[in-house]
């Protein structure tokens, strides 16, 4: 019998051989994450083809989360994408921009509903041109309502980054800056790295110094909303205090990037993308890949299934790009091997496998069988270079590995 949509996610994030507190802390982040975590994807898109090197012939296995990096991809013309997940939030919210893409008729309609992402019009717009193409499940997701009540499609007339487990905190974010008297969005402002570092200098970095944020942060649950589980937290903090680390993160990204080509950066200061045709968007949002994007989308296959389940599935040799975001960092020993595995069983000559860890090192050698490992090679220089130009700057590492 198919596990249910809460089974599964429990099945991948509570750990079997935790302590009873720890358990419980799984237990609570399972149940957060069943509701939309990412309205927007914190992976670079950018970083992930630069690193992919996608071509004609490219067979992609990846986490959908979000869905902007699996619809971003389309730009390097692979030949297909599945993009799976746990989340029926997640699930629905990449089959709704697949519609987007396929029946709104032009760029201005698509920035209006996903960029802009606020305007009363949206709700007639799905009514009348995105609604029809989609199935009942995806249908009755965004007509219906969320915890508080709020039918979900409203989110998009009124700011739907808002939305979401990252939106929310977000939110509270901007709510202690603001007790702070910080303005979070005076950073946008700037118009070089320079100024880009004063006003990280002078207003956001002292904050991290704060007794009551010292003291928050060390609370695991605290970082519910950044899609971070109590295992994941351990891995990220390391020895360190998390306010630390979380400022180090803050630092890249508000002054290694232009904001001026960010859209983390206008994610995280202005929750939203901002108005004007000059501001930075998600590759499968630019004006100029419009008719790319469409022209290629019924090339995305979206499934309700865990990475591992999805590729135990499939053929020998049959995918040569898989991209697993973060999600190596909830599991155990085991998990890791029996992933490995199927990667490895369907690899096709060429293939590449690109992940994000919280900490900075590659987590796999000493717990990925030695003997499965070494069908692999780990391209540790361009790793190096791949986590450093990642806009988003969350991670501590971004990661590449070759079939030999």
């Amino acid at each position: 019998m198919a596990k249910t949509a809460p089974k599964i996610i429990d099945h991948a994030v509570v750990r079997r051989d935790a302590e009873p507190g720890a358990k419980l802390l799984d237990k609570a982040f399972a149940m957060a994450f069943r509701g939309l975590v990412y309205a927007q994807i914190w992976e670079d898109p950018v970083v992930d083809m630069e690193g992919l090197a996608l071509n004609a012939d490219s067979r992609i296995v990846t986490i959908a989360s979000g869905g902007c990096n699996a619809m971003s991809y389309l730009t390097g013309n692979p030949a297909a994408i599945t993009a799976v997940d746990l989340n029926t939030a997640h699930i629905a919210l990449n089959k709704l921009k697949i519609a987007a893409v396929r029946h709104l008729p032009d760029h201005d309609h698509l920035r209006r509903f996903f960029a802009d992402a606020d305007h009363k019009t949206n709700i007639d717009i799905y009514r009348r041109l995105l609604a029809p193409h989609l199935d009942e499940a995806t249908r009755r997701y965004w007509e219906g309502r969320d915890l508080i009540g709020r039918r979900r499609i409203g989110g998009f007339t009124k700011g739907f980054y808002k939305r979401g487990m990252l939106g929310s905190f977000i939110g509270v974010a901007h709510l202690i800056a603001r007790l702070y008297r910080i303005d979070p969005s005076r950073i946008l402002a700037a118009t070089t790295l320079e100024e880009q570092r004063e006003v990280f200098e002078q207003e956001f970095a002292p904050m991290f110094d704060r007794r009551f944020i010292r003291w928050l942060t060390d609370q695991p649950a605290s970082l519910f909303g950044l899609g971070i589980p109590p295992a994941q937290y351990d891995v990220l903090a390391g020895d360190e205090r998390m306010a630390t680390v979380l400022r180090r993160r803050l630092e890249k990204l508000s002054c290694h990037f232009s904001v001026n080509d960010n859209y983390f950066a206008w994610q995280a200061f202005s929750r939203g993308y901002g108005r004007g045709p000059d501001r930075p968007l998600p590759p499968y949002l630019e004006a100029r890949n419009f008719e790319t994007i469409r022209d290629r989308a019924d090339r995305v296959e979206v499934c309700h299934v865990n990475f591992t389940e999805h590729l135990a599935s499939q053929h020998n040799a049959s995918h040569d790009r898989y991209i697993l975001l973060d999600a190596q960092d909830w599991m155990d020993d085991d998990q890791l091997t029996r992933l490995w595995t199927e990667i490895t069983r369907t690899a096709k000559p060429g293939s590449r496998v690109l992940f994000r860890t919280a900490a900075e090192p590659t987590l796999l050698p000493g717990r990925v069988p030695d003997t499965l490992l070494a069908r692999w090679d780990y391209a540790e220089a361009q790793s190096l270079e791949l986590t450093r130009l990642d806009r988003s700057s969350i991670y501590g590492g971004v990661h590449l590995y070759l079939l030999k």
